[in-house]
């Protein structure tokens, strides 16, 4: 079996979700390899963080199967799989608004994946808010943090987790160019450290900066799969992106 292959972090088997008569993934597989950078783009609604959902156990896929370094997890919670290796951001910033930034990077933390690194939580915490380079105050509470440092904030509590695989929903949504050279930098480190990455994007200047590989998705079903150059080139995934005409 493929997912038993010593360099294959995540392995799919045609993953289906259903909301009621809604398929919003249907039957996509994906193989990505130990310490890729592996992009999954697609139009707006095109079912891609719900796939990301299924692979980390927000909710079990309707059909299909899910193998996470070797072992099957189709279905497991995401509380098991962050305690397996694979930790993530999201769209929206999820951060307990009360507790002080340091303190939300320690849930990860303490909560996460064990590590062999010997440092405290409030240790690995501090770690990783200057790993980010987070821009404000450890100390300040959550809620009086903006977009920008939310997602900083977001980057941090994952790493904490001490993760195999780190899923990136949308990071850099909402910054400007100079941010976004500093995060494709951070990313590049991230993967220099040992851990593979999916990247869910719409910049493709993201894409093309720093993926290996890319899949494509476009009304939850998976049309192309390459490199970037391939994939960004490809008559149907210029179709689903512009339309008819292009």
């Amino acid at each position: 079996m493929a997912a038993n292959k010593d360099d294959l972090v995540l392995h799919t088997e045609k993953v289906v979700k259903n909301f009621g008569g809604l398929t919003a993934v249907n039957r996509v597989s994906m193989d990505v390899k130990r310490g890729q950078i592996y992009g999954l783009i697609g139009p707006n609604g095109a079912g891609k963080t719900t796939f990301l959902n299924c692979i980390a156990g927000v909710f079990p896929p309707s059909d299909g199967k899910v193998y996470f370094l070797g072992d099957e997890t189709t279905g497991e919670s995401a509380d098991v799989m962050c305690r397996r290796g694979m930790s993530r951001t999201f769209q929206i910033s999820r951060p307990f608004p009360k507790l002080t930034a340091l303190e939300n990077v320690m849930v990860g933390a303490v909560f996460g994946a064990d590590g062999d690194s010997g440092k405290s939580p409030d240790e690995r915490a501090e770690e990783m808010l200057e790993f980010v380079e987070f821009p404000w105050d450890p100390d300040v509470p959550a809620e009086r943090l903006n977009t920008v440092q939310l997602k900083r904030l977001d980057l941090a509590r994952a790493l904490a987790c001490d993760p195999e695989l780190l899923l990136l929903d949308e990071l850099a949504a909402g910054l400007t160019p100079g941010e976004l050279d500093d995060i494709m930098a951070v990313i590049r480190e991230i993967r220099n450290r040992g851990i593979t990455i999916i990247v869910v994007e719409h910049i493709m200047r993201v894409i093309q900066g720093i993926c290996d590989r890319v899949m494509v998705i476009e009304y939850g079903t998976q049309i192309a799969e390459g490199t970037p150059d391939e994939v960004l080139n490809n008559p149907r995934v210029i179709k689903a992106y512009l339309g008819e005409g292009h």
